[in-house]
Formats: C-alpha cells, sequence, structure tokens
C-alpha cells in the first residue's frame, strides 16, 4: 500500500514538473485581422489580447495546451466610424459578446519549430472549430509564436449586412504571443 501511495505520489510530482503553465503577456502580444473590402482594398485591424496562458513540456516550446481571451470592445482598424460598425450589433454586437476566446483541443508538432493547433474559437457567442498554425521563435525560456488563421466570419452567426457583398467572407488572422 506505501508503495502505490509512493508511485501515486510521483507521478503527481513529475506531471506537475513536466507541465508548466506560462501567462501570455499582453503587453507584448497583439491580434491583427486582415479582410477584403470593395473586391480590391484590404482592411487591418488589432484587437488586444486581455489574457491566456501556454502550458509547456519541460524542455519544449511546443506546448501542450494554449488558450487566450480577446478583447473584442476594443477593435481598432484606424477609421472611428468603421470601428463603431464593427462593434454594432451588424457584425461584432459587442455589448452582447465583448470576448473572443479560444482553447486549444490538440496540437501536432511539425519539427521543431512549429505545431498545428486546434481548438474552439467563440466569437458573438458562437463557438466553432478552429485550426491555426504555428510558428516558433525566441529563446527556450522565452519562446515567442507567431500564430495564423483563415475565419469565416459567416461561420460564426453574424448576420449578413447590406455592405456583405462588399466585404470578404474569410479573415486572415494574425497572432505575435509573448509570455511573462
Amino acid at each position: 500500500m506505501i508503495l502505490v501511495a509512493a508511485a501515486f505520489a510521483l507521478v503527481a510530482t513529475v506531471a506537475a514538473v513536466t507541465a508548466t503553465p506560462r501567462a501570455i503577456d499582453p503587453a507584448r502580444s497583439h491580434a491583427s485581422l486582415r479582410v477584403q473590402h470593395i473586391w480590391v482594398e484590404h482592411v487591418t485591424g488589432n484587437v488586444p489580447i486581455l489574457s491566456g496562458t501556454v502550458t509547456l513540456a519541460a524542455g519544449s516550446r511546443i506546448p501542450a495546451s494554449a488558450q487566450a481571451v480577446l478583447d473584442a470592445t476594443r477593435i481598432d482598424t484606424g477609421e472611428p466610424d468603421r470601428d463603431r460598425s464593427l462593434e454594432s450589433a451588424d457584425f461584432f454586437d459587442v455589448q452582447r459578446y465583448p470576448r473572443w476566446t479560444f482553447a486549444s483541443t490538440r496540437i501536432v508538432p511539425q519539427g521543431t519549430g512549429a505545431f498545428e493547433m486546434d481548438g474552439d474559437l467563440t466569437i458573438h457567442g458562437v463557438t466553432q472549430p478552429q485550426r491555426v498554425n504555428v510558428t516558433i521563435g525566441g529563446s527556450a525560456s522565452s519562446p515567442i509564436y507567431h500564430a495564423t488563421a483563415l475565419v469565416n466570419r459567416h461561420a460564426f452567426g453574424m448576420a449578413t449586412t447590406r455592405l456583405d457583398p462588399t466585404i470578404g467572407e474569410t479573415v486572415d488572422v494574425t497572432l505575435d504571443i509573448a509570455l511573462k
């Protein structure tokens, strides 16, 4: 019985040592969006990352899991009228849905400097599966992640507006993540 208890304690200790959650540093991390507008022009914008964690296995820069929260109430495209439109019920409806969230469900290494991450993305109160492609920079103690995804804006239940034919359906999303 003592041997079984010691084995469980050892497994719990090894698990605690091998997986370390690290907070995302919002001051050094950012998310940007890019969508086609009027068939030629692209509109870009930024959405602040509020918080998140990346859980790293000992000695690896590839996460075991990751999650993040973005602040949809502070979308910034550099054009206040457009920002108000995006924040309205026609698009993101930030009064009802002020946060966007992502939580990983599967991470597949693509060599030592990249991985694919599947997860649940919630925007506009709708959760959809989303694939994110990530490359890794920085050092072993301070990894930096560059993540890209293509998000279909219609999949998140936003109403079609009169402007819909002039706006691309797919949004390029880029995240640059630094850890504390």
